[in-house]
């Protein structure tokens, strides 16, 4: 078999060398795809190997890097010696690329790939915990490989929190041995010796058109928010004031606790704490299909300085298997409860904007309603491609439960509840 000599980045040259996990991130024109593909080529001409291609979401073929890795082959001159399929593309010498979008898999469809010798995970931003969750451990062949590329979009997204916030060691002790473990490298425009005169007229007409968009698109920064999120703009000064920072709890404030309701849905809680004009969001908690006793004992385990709970206004309403509210249902345990004033969606968003320059939030206890605030969005009409109402989705039970932070904020205080009440209510739940 003749040796081939390829050309990529200087950057990327590990590819070549033995690492767990490879991965690269930066801006557009970079050349990461175009040489992780090369890279890939080369192996599975050098070896026989397994190699597959996946990203989080692949409804067809043309969604995945089929089509950029024909062109790699092409460019290298192995059209004989790699036969590309429709699904799939085969070497003479038994190599195989396969192609799979991760959020279709579960635990047991994800088993056919122990055998695989290299995952290379493309657009990998989008990948969700989950999917790393199930595909990590299933990569399990002796010297197996993950591989990823992705251009940053929050710095709140699952791979950027993995691969660059909480970097992997270089290397591993294994029997007294120093064993590479993960290479992660940053890559621009202006490290890729083959960019094109056409990517440069590009580059140049974003810098002069959208500059607000070049520090992402061609440096590879993450965004504050992504496109079009309702509080893009809050968010982003947020950060450039330090309100995303570490905020300790304060023993000497009420801890006020703020709910937005849900069973099959999210159940969204916030605990808050108010001192002079500023809001501080020192913890929030996120799940479902648990009971209002299972978050009452979590919270009274935390031990804190409470207030109120704050309930939306269906918290008043009865539940038909009960016979009790919600509100009902948490003055028996104990908590003296108060139901945020209810007004508009519009309104509310209208007074969280207004409230948004108060408002710390913890980096890490408060994270997830940060990333909820970062990717609230309206529903686009695709008639007219004009924004409507807010998208009911994942992230919107967080923004729901910041709207009723901002609402409530001004009657939060801290003052003592009355103790004879509280007492008397613990009694009577305890029986």
């Amino acid at each position: 078999m003749s040796i081939l000599k390829v050309k990529i980045p200087n950057k990327l040259g590990f590819l070549f060398k033995p690492y767990r996990y490879k991965v690269a991130y930066g801006g557009r024109g970079s050349s990461k795809s175009w040489s992780f593909a090369r890279a890939l080529i080369v192996k599975g001409y050098s070896e026989p190997i397994r190699i597959l291609c996946a990203r989080e979401v692949q409804n067809s073929i043309k969604q995945s890097v089929h089509a950029l890795l024909n062109d790699q082959i092409q460019l290298l001159g192995l059209g004989k010696f790699y036969e590309v399929l429709d699904t799939q593309i085969r070497g003479k010498n038994g190599t195989t690329i396969d192609f799979a979008g991760l959020a279709q898999q579960t635990v047991e469809s994800i088993k056919s790939f122990e055998g695989i010798d290299i995952v290379w995970v493309e657009e990998a931003r989008n990948v969700s915990k989950r999917s790393w969750t199930i595909l990590t451990p299933t990569i399990r062949k002796p010297n197996s490989e993950i591989w990823a590329t992705f251009n940053p979009e929050l710095d709140t997204d699952e791979t950027y929190i993995r691969f660059v916030e909480k970097t992997p060691p270089a290397e591993l002790i294994e029997d007294g041995k120093a064993i590479p473990y993960c290479k992660v490298v940053k890559i621009n425009y202006n490290e890729n010796p083959w960019f094109s005169k056409e990517l440069e007229r590009e580059r140049t007409q974003c810098l002069q058109v959208t500059p607000e968009d070049y520090p992402n698109i061609w440096e590879g920064k993450c965004k504050a928010a992504v496109d079009g999120a309702i509080y893009a703009s809050e968010v982003t000064e947020s950060q450039e004031e330090g309100r995303i920072n570490n905020v300790p709890y304060d023993h000497n404030l009420k801890v006020h606790v703020v709910f937005d309701l849900g069973w099959n849905d999210a159940m969204f809680i916030s605990l808050v704490q108010r001192s002079s004009s500023s809001i501080q969001v020192i913890e929030t908690i996120e799940d479902s299909h648990k009971t209002l006793l299972y978050y009452s004992n979590m919270l009274k385990e935390k031990q804190l300085n409470y207030g109120s709970i704050y309930l939306p206004h269906d918290g008043v309403h009865k539940d038909y298997k009960t016979g009790k509210s919600a509100k009902q249902i948490l003055e028996t345990m104990g908590w003296d409860v108060e139901i945020t004033p209810n007004i508009s969606i519009e309104a509310g968003i209208k007074l969280a904007r207004q409230t948004f320059p108060r408002v710390y939030f913890d980096k890490v206890k408060a994270s997830r309603l940060v990333n909820c605030l970062k990717r609230y969005k309206r529903k686009i009409n695709v008639a007219t491609n004009e924004p409507g109402t807010p998208l009911h989705d994942e992230y919107s039970h967080g923004a729901d439960n910041f709207r009723y932070i901002c609402v409530s904020a001004d009657s939060m205080t801290n003052d003592d509840i009355d103790m004879r009440e509280y007492q008397q209510a613990q009694a009577g739940w305890m029986g």
